[in-house]
Order: structure tokens, then C-alpha cells, then sequence
């Protein structure tokens, strides 16, 4: 049997872009991918804070240091520049790889979406 578990977690980051014409996709802070974890191209759920919408789409390579968190593509209809979004990766496994397996979850400055000091 296996199971799907919260893999990666950024917690509450600000929408700072929304373009409506690009093909799809969430655009991140290269260093909130890296310090997640997450790969570009990974499906990701995004969940929004100001809304309840729940969406799924995949990661592309933000600037580092730029605090970019851009809906792309159709998207971006279910989100405004400003909204809090939560971004969340899964993975499966069997159960009991799962009761010992902790999720990379990080907390960035929910203004800046930069990494906290």
C-alpha cells in the first residue's frame, strides 16, 4: 500500500505577479525552491489564503532573491497580486517509510518571500 504525503511546504508567501498570457505554471524565488527542495517542472498544489482556491499547476524558476511568486496562464484568474498563497508538493510511499518520512517545510517573510534570517 501506499500513500500520499505532504512532501515540501512554503507557508504563506505574498502573490506578487499574475500573467495571464503564459502557457501555465507558478513562477518561485529560485531560493524558496532551493531551500524547500522542490525541482522545477514539480506539480504543486497552490492553495490560496484570501480565496479557499484550490489549485494545481508546476513549478518554474523564479530570480533568486527577487521574492517572485507569479501565477502563470489560466491560473491567474484564481488569484490577485497580493493574496497569500500556501505552496505544497506531494509524495507517495508506502506506509511505513510515510511514519518516518518529515516534510521540508519553510516560513518566509510573508512581505518580502524572502528566506527569514
Amino acid at each position: 500500500m501506499t500513500i500520499e504525503v505532504v512532501r515540501t511546504k512554503i507557508h504563506r508567501v505574498r502573490v506578487t505577479e499574475a500573467n495571464l498570457d503564459y502557457i501555465g505554471s507558478i513562477t518561485i524565488d529560485g531560493d524558496l525552491i532551493d531551500a524547500v527542495g522542490l525541482v522545477e517542472g514539480e506539480k504543486v498544489q497552490v492553495l490560496n489564503v484570501n480565496n479557499g482556491e484550490r489549485l494545481e499547476t508546476y513549478v518554474i524558476w523564479g530570480e533568486r532573491g527577487s521574492g517572485v511568486i507569479c501565477m502563470n496562464g489560466p491560473a491567474a484568474h484564481k488569484v490577485q497580486v497580493g493574496h497569500i498563497v500556501i505552496i505544497v508538493s506531494y509524495a507517495q510511499m508506502g506506509l511505513e517509510e510515510a511514519r518516518g518520512f518529515r516534510p521540508s517545510i519553510i516560513f518566509p517573510d510573508e512581505t518580502t518571500n524572502r528566506l527569514r534570517p
